[in-house]
């Protein structure tokens, strides 16, 4: 499916109030780790193109910062 016919009519657009809260995130230094995940898990990601290994540190990131403690 190509950009122009992907339905974006039930968006709204960003406005001032969006931009106003956004904040820039830069890519942190990355490491290599071995790690175990289900086989399905791993077909998933894979399905969703050549980048999957950002694709999951992106969805393990995602997860770490909505469950982060507050500093005590």
């Amino acid at each position: 499916m190509t950009d122009e016919e992907i339905d974006t009519s039930d968006i709204s657009p960003l406005g001032d109030e969006f931009f106003v809260h956004a904040r820039l995130r830069m890519p942190g230094k990355q490491v290599s780790v071995t790690l175990d995940v289900d086989a399905d898990v791993l077909e998933w990601f894979k399905a969703q193109g050549e980048d999957f290994r950002n694709r999951i540190n992106a969805a393990l990131k995602i997860y770490a910062e909505a469950h982060k403690q507050p500093h005590r």
